[in-house]
């Protein structure tokens, strides 16, 4: 049985785990991924363990609401997905977005091309033409468009999409270089209409566009592939002054804006300037970030402050991926090895090495995702969905990993640990849950918990160490005792109404 169909297998019957306290007994369903080989499993029996961890789950203590869980369509992907058979693209497509699946509820794209593309292009090819009379999509509809529909059409619950642009085209910038530089002032009333246009582009296609992000990696990335520089009170006064208005202006002003969009370490400037006063926050709907600043630290002062800086605007991871790797195929054992380096294991500045040891991929994700869920981020979006066993391909040869690793030449496809780890979160932490308050006693394991909209409650709960450890779980007077296995991640749903 393949392991997508061993999720709807494993949704199919209720059981219950329960033990006896004060004659009242908690109801819940588990679900583990772990190095020793489980796969987003319905767990039925549970091994004994002399260590308890208590968790106390208090649903009346709120923080922020969900946005969603999901990832990017990159060129990149969807150009695999044509190459696979119908049969192998649609299980892909069908684990991302069906219910059977991860159900991904939020997702990115990029506007004119990225380094995950096959090349440079550009939906405004034209230069001079600043009132974007020859603005076209055309490059889209062989590949990302029709993935975007199909996975629409898998999606029982819809997902919300936003656009990243990772550069205006050379033609409005003061290098005249796809890499590097930044938007000429005379062209800001022009690329301001290029999101306008874009959003209305996409409709006539039959997507919705939810938001955007001002611009990928506003400080730049190396010099390497596609990008455009802000300072943080440039993109300040690009949104207040230009993208937000034009937006209002066209009837769009329901979509939202997201500010910055790169890593953490920086977070603090950015949010001073976006939100310095009413005017400068206006039409900014929250903030955006990466990961790449660290391999293992999410960098938490630097989310509380974001959040305390705009406690009402959103905040979300819109890229995270493990880079300047070539896939492992068909070892999972492998995701779960400190074998993996990143960029900043070659490239950091020496002050900054000891933010990039090597470290296992499955433990940087499910590690990231609480740690953030824990700092008052609302939604989490990995990068590329589907990259071949290169890791690509990438116009630039930038390497990296996705959860679906696929060999087009040979129509196989590898769902990589890192795939069960994101549906530990988006297939059960809904959009408009709301992560609650949690008592944890053990520093060894990470937990985070949501109530979702309908009443149940999702616990995640991961395991790095070594050795399972056993979990006693109480809600208010009622509570249970099982174990997790070492180098684990656990989901526990507690049904409506039970809490």
């Amino acid at each position: 049985m393949n392991e997508i169909k061993k999720i709807a297998f494993f949704l199919v019957t209720l059981v219950m785990v329960s033990c006896n306290m004060e004659n009242k007994t908690l109801v819940l369903e588990v679900y583990e991924t772990s190095a020793s080989g489980n796969k987003l499993t319905r767990l039925k029996e549970f091994k004994s363990n002399d260590s308890t961890t208590v968790i106390k789950l208090n649903p009346n203590q709120t923080f922020q609401t969900i946005t969603g869980f999901g990832g990017a369509f990159t060129e990149s992907s969807a150009y695999l997905l044509n190459k696979l058979s119908t049969e192998n693209r649609k299980k892909i497509i069908d684990a991302y977005f069906s219910k059977d699946g991860a159900n991904y509820s939020l997702t990115r794209t990029h506007m004119n091309s990225c380094d995950f593309s096959l090349s440079n292009y550009s939906y405004a090819p034209i230069e001079g033409d600043k009132e974007l009379e020859h603005f076209n999509i055309q490059e889209d509809k062989a590949d990302l468009i029709p993935f975007i529909k199909e996975a629409l059409a898998a999606s029982t619950d819809g997902f919300k999409i936003f656009g990243s642009p990772w550069t205006a085209p050379p033609w409005m910038k003061d290098n005249n270089k796809w890499v590097g530089g930044k938007l000429l002032p005379e062209y800001y009333d022009t690329w301001a209409l290029f999101f306008s246009k874009y959003a209305d582009a996409y409709k006539a296609e039959g997507i919705d566009i939810w938001g955007f992000t001002v611009e990928n990696e506003p400080l730049g990335n190396g010099n390497n592939w596609e990008s455009m520089h802000y300072t943080p009170d440039e993109m300040t006064h690009f949104v207040q002054n230009y993208l937000g208005p034009k937006l209002e202006a066209d009837g769009k002003g329901n979509l939202k804006i997201l500010g910055y969009d790169q890593n953490r370490e920086h977070l603090k400037e950015w949010v001073d300037s976006q939100f310095k006063n009413e005017e400068t926050s206006k039409y900014f709907d929250g903030t955006a970030i990466h990961w790449y600043a660290s391999t293992y630290d999410y960098f938490p002062e630097e989310l509380q402050y974001a959040h305390d800086k705009a406690p009402s605007k959103l905040l979300i991871q819109s890229e995270a991926c493990v880079d300047a790797e070539v896939p492992v195929w068909k070892d999972d054992a492998w995701y779960w090895k400190k074998e993996a380096t990143d960029w900043g294991w070659d490239w950091a500045p020496e002050e900054d090495k000891h933010l990039h040891p090597k470290y296992a991929p499955v433990n940087r994700y499910a590690r990231d995702i609480i740690g953030c869920l824990n700092n008052w981020v609302d939604g989490w979006v990995d990068w590329n969905m589907v990259l071949d066993k290169q890791g690509g391909p990438n116009w630039f040869k930038n390497w990296c990993i996705a959860p679906v690793i696929v060999d087009p030449d040979k129509d196989e496809v590898y769902f990589t640990p890192l795939y069960f780890t994101m549906a530990h979160f988006s297939k059960f932490i809904r959009p408009n849950a709301k992560v609650i308050g949690v008592e944890n006693s053990d520093k060894n394991l990470m937990v985070t918990a949501a109530e979702n909209p309908d009443g149940s409650i999702a616990v995640v709960v991961f395991n790095e160490m070594e050795t399972p450890s056993g979990i006693q779980l109480t809600l208010n007077d009622q509570s249970v005792e099982f174990t997790i296995d070492a180098k684990a991640i656990q989901t526990i749903v507690i049904p409506k109404n039970i809490n």
